[in-house]
This record gives C-alpha cells, structure tokens and sequence, in this order.
C-alpha cells in the first residue's frame, strides 16, 4: 500500500512515518530501500537526498520513541513531590507516550541490537529502566511501595505490561482512552504498601 508522497509532501518526517510502518510490517531486515521507495511512492534517490541509507532511518525512527519517553523523566511531576506519585507519573505517561507514538514505540521494542542503531536503542532502554528502577526504589525506601518486590523486577513487570498493549492496542479503539489510569490503578494497587 503506497502513501504515494508527492514532491509537495515528502517530507523526513512524511517519509519516516511510512518507513516505520513498512518497518514493523516486514522487519527491519526484512526491509530494503526498493521496498521503502514503492510504500512511499517516491524514488530511492528522493531517500538518499535527505537520509544516508536505511539504518539513518531507524536511529531516527527508534530515536522518536525513546526521546518520548526519557523527556517523561524531566516533566515536574517526574521529579517534584513524594517517589510513588512521581513514579505513578512516569508509568502513567509512559502509557500515554505508547499510545501516541505507537508506530515508533513498537518498533522501538522489537530492535534486537543486530546493528550498531539496535545496539545504541537497546542501551537507552537499559538506561531508562535503570533510572525507573531507581525510582521504585526510592518508592519502597521511602515506605511508599512494597518492600518483598525486588525493585528491577518490579520495574520489569511494570514495562511487561505497558510493552504488551503494542500487541493488541489500536487507535480509537473503544474504551482505550482511560487506558494510562487502569494501567496505574492495576500496577498500584499491588505494589502499593499497604
């Protein structure tokens, strides 16, 4: 299915939004610049005039998803007030950011570090679970969050379940709008100390 971009619409950005999706359609090494160049309906030198290949694609792609996210680590309810309340932040607009992002967040977790991009992805998802991790642990010093769950495993079963709404999460799809709170209230309601 091409997007058939005209000349008046390519954009990086344009171009972008249908390499993701023939991405996560066919993989990323499933994928060649001939086969982005007829989803997009423009020629490959149209690509190469304003990218250097396919994996300049996929940095810029993964790239989109994870600056989403590590910017939910600076917004002020990310780093003011109590750790649990910051931490049901994070979790709560991480789902929002899946949500939003969804193309470029799925395609962010399906990258298996078998390219230098892959492998620089993979390190900063490593990098944000790290830091999520050290606010589930200041949750659980602070006495705000369960002390028998190990924190990286707490911080693990937490992304398990927001990761999972990219298998059967659609746009519009009813109901989906209060998707971010039951996230928080399922998540919450068990590792909160009681």
């Amino acid at each position: 299915m091409a997007e058939n971009l005209t000349r008046a619409s390519y954009t990086v950005e344009s171009l972008l939004a249908v390499t993701v999706r023939v991405f996560n359609e066919r993989g990323y090494d499933g994928t060649s610049m001939e086969d982005l160049s007829r989803a997009a309906g423009i020629s490959k030198s149209s690509i190469y005039h304003h990218v250097r290949g396919k994996e300049e694609l996929l940095r810029l792609a993964v790239g989109r998803a994870l600056d989403a996210l590590f910017g939910i680590l600076e917004e002020p309810k990310a780093v003011e007030g109590r750790p649990v309340d910051r931490l049901e932040h994070v979790v709560r607009r991480t789902a929002e950011v899946l949500m939003t992002e969804l193309p470029y967040v799925t395609l962010l977790l399906r990258v298996r570090g078998n390219t230098t991009t892959e492998q620089w992805a993979l390190e900063r998802r490593r990098d944000f679970d790290h830091r999520v991790a050290e606010l589930v642990q200041e949750a659980v010093g602070a006495g705000e969050l369960r002390a028998d769950v190990e924190p990286r495993l707490a911080t693990r079963l937490l992304f398990g379940m927001i990761n999972s709404v990219v298998e059967w999460y659609r746009p519009g799809q009813r109901g989906s709008e209060g998707l971010p709170d039951a996230v928080v209230q399922l998540a919450f309601g068990g590792l909160r100390a009681r």
